[in-house]
């Protein structure tokens, strides 16, 4: 699958063909077949403004997680509170996208569940909308086994979501099986999709030539 725009548009097109309802975190269980799509938002708030109004075009939800403690965005500024509340416009749910490395020395169980509530209410806060629902940034190995239960907080890398559904994921600008196969198969009755706007342009670019792109671009923001 090429990282352009024509091939996200052609994913959700086929998901719809092959009767998959698009669900969120919280109402999935109403239908025997579902995707739930995922975006984290690792480096540009606008790159996921621009595949949050793709998806609304195509009458998609998805969830936005975005991060709090970043050097590349800033949520609690007035473009990127803008961005996100832009997001939430087109019918998207914002999540948090929660960096443990962020603390330093590895957290305690009870010490992660209490940051992300915490980053939770202050990113709730910034928006004035409840945020209920967390993935991890780069989840450590203990992240990904812990299954973590955060009281009003949904875990997307909990048991449910990480092993009963079929998670497929473009991290680091590459899919780790087929996502257009799996899709076509029909073999899995639920799907949870991670993708990252940040890969995604109107015409195939590297993952090379988009980094080089995206540092470049930092003279233009510092410039504005």
């Amino acid at each position: 699958m090429e990282f352009t725009y024509a091939s996200y548009r052609a994913l959700l097109a086929l998901l719809r063909e092959r009767g998959y309802s698009f669900r969120d975190y919280h109402h999935y269980g109403d239908v025997s077949r579902c995707v739930i799509l995922r975006h984290d938002v690792d480096f540009s708030l606008e790159r996921a403004v621009r595949l949050a109004e793709l998806e609304a075009e195509m009458g998609v939800g998805a969830t936005y997680f975005a991060l709090l403690r970043t050097d590349f965005y800033n949520p609690a500024s007035q473009r990127g509170a803008a961005a996100l509340r832009r997001i939430q416009s087109l019918g998207h749910e914002i999540g948090l996208h929660f960096d443990e490395k962020a603390y330093g020395p590895e957290l305690s169980p009870e010490e992660l569940v209490q940051a992300v509530r915490k980053e939770c209410g202050m990113l709730s806060a910034l928006l004035g909308t409840p945020v209920s629902a967390v993935s991890m940034h780069r989840p450590s190995k203990a992240a990904l086994e812990a299954d973590y239960h955060i009281p009003g907080v949904v875990n997307s890398y909990g048991k449910t979501f990480f092993r009963e559904f079929k998670y497929l994921s473009d991290s680091r600008r590459r899919w780790r099986e087929p996502v257009l196969d799996i899709v076509r198969s029909g073999a899995y009755d639920r799907l949870h999709i991670l993708t990252h706007a940040f890969w995604y342009h109107e015409a195939e670019r590297s993952l090379g030539e988009t980094v080089r792109g995206f540092t470049s671009s930092a003279n233009r923001e510092r410039w504005k």
